[in-house]
Formats: structure tokens, sequence, C-alpha cells
């Protein structure tokens, strides 16, 4: 009875990813969640492997290196306006952005105090959730947990529970989760901060950043075979 479960439970894991990158996407699209979801760890994840040591985010932890004053102000299209707690086929509790991108936070990155060490062509392959005034309208996220973080440009990043939030331009439509365990240091977040290992796809290398304009041959673009990259973030 024992080894049957284990068995089941492995293939549980399994299961949830996909083929490969060729095969489909990573989830379908986000359903919004009730306005009374209670921002917890999904049954399915290992309490001890999701929760962080702080119960909430530091009210002290949302000031990083750069000048608050070196950025301009945002466009509504480079701002992120919304976090709504959403599920997503597979994955279960994830957070979203407005435009129901699916949002992840990075080991390498710090949540007491927070700081983001994404930046480069990082911040190219994950670009930060940025804000102006840090205050997004929130659905069944608890707005205790979430802050901002100054950026090495002066730009505020969006933190929940002290970990700065990003998308992945490896996600082409809303509900994807291409950039779950990405070179094993980038996880979708829960709605309480806490990683969601639901879903644990085999460590996967992150697409290329977008190619620059003078690159006539197409060399160094993102794809979606989430293979193609050698970089380490």
């Amino acid at each position: 009875m024992v080894v049957g479960a284990a068995i089941a439970a492995a293939f549980a894991v399994t299961g949830c990813a996909p083929q490969g990158y060729d095969g489909g996407d990573y989830g379908n699209a986000a359903e919004p969640a009730a306005e009374n979801v209670a921002a917890t760890a999904g049954p399915e994840a290992d309490p001890a492997a999701t929760s962080d040591p702080a119960a909430q985010a530091d009210p002290n932890a949302t000031e990083g290196p750069g000048d608050p004053n070196a950025a301009p102000e945002l466009s509504d299209d480079e701002a992120t306006n919304s976090l709504t707690g959403s599920k997503v086929a597979r994955m279960g509790k994830v957070v979203v952005n407005d435009e129901g991108f699916v949002l992840y936070r990075f080991d390498n990155d710090g949540n007491n105090p927070a700081k983001s060490n994404c930046v480069g062509d990082c911040a190219e392959i994950w670009p930060p959730s940025l804000t102006n005034d840090g205050k997004p309208k929130l659905k069944g996220v608890d707005s205790k947990l979430v802050g901002t973080v100054t950026r090495a440009d002066g730009s505020k990043q969006l933190t929940l529970k002290g970990w700065p939030l990003y998308t992945y331009i490896g996600d082409k439509k809303p509900g994807n989760w291409k950039g779950q365990n990405v070179n094993g240091t980038w996880f979708v977040i829960q709605p309480d901060g806490a990683k969601n290992l639901t879903c644990l796809p085999k460590v996967s290398k992150p697409v290329a950043p977008p190619a620059n304009d003078s690159a006539g041959d197409g060399a160094g673009s993102s794809d979606d075979s989430g293979t193609g990259s050698d970089y380490s973030y």
C-alpha cells in the first residue's frame, strides 16, 4: 500500500508537467479567485518547503540600492496595476497581474530585507513588476504582504511577503507558467508569498533575452522552447 501510494505520487508530480515545450502550454487561462480566497499554501505543497521564515513582509524591507528619484514616471502599460489571487490548471494557487500573467519569485533575491538581484539581461527575461505608488488593486492577496523595493535604476518593484515579483517572457499567454523551476531558482508565487511546488517540472533553462534591433538574423531572440539559453538566471 505504501509503495503503491509513493508510485502514484511520483506519477502525479510528473504528470502535472507537459510533455515538453513543443507539446503544449504550462497551464490554461487563469481563473480569478473569489473575494474571500484564503492566501494559504495548497494542500499538495510541502508546507516545510513552501513556507518562509517571516510571517509577514518586513515593513522596513522596502528599499534597496538606487536613487528613488532617478526613474521616470511609468505609464499604465508599464506599471503593474493589480495583483490577483487566482488558480490555474495543474498548478493551483498563483498570483497574476492585470494582464493575467502568472508572477514568479527568484531564490537569489532577498526578502528580509527585500532585494532584487535580477538586473541586465536577467530583467529582460524576467521583467520586474514595476509600480509608481506601490498601491496596486488587490483581490485574493493580503495588503499586509504587499510592499515595494527600489531597484538599482531607481524604479520601484512590487514585493509579496518581501519577495520581488516578476513575469517571464517565456509565458506567451495569460495563465502560462513555463517559468516554474527554471534553473531551479524561479518559482510560481502563491498569494501568501510562498513557492507553489504543487507541480514541479524538471529544471529547465530560461529562454534567451530578446534580440537587439541590430540582430538581423534573430540570434538571441526569445522562443517557446525554454531550452535555447545557457543564462544562469
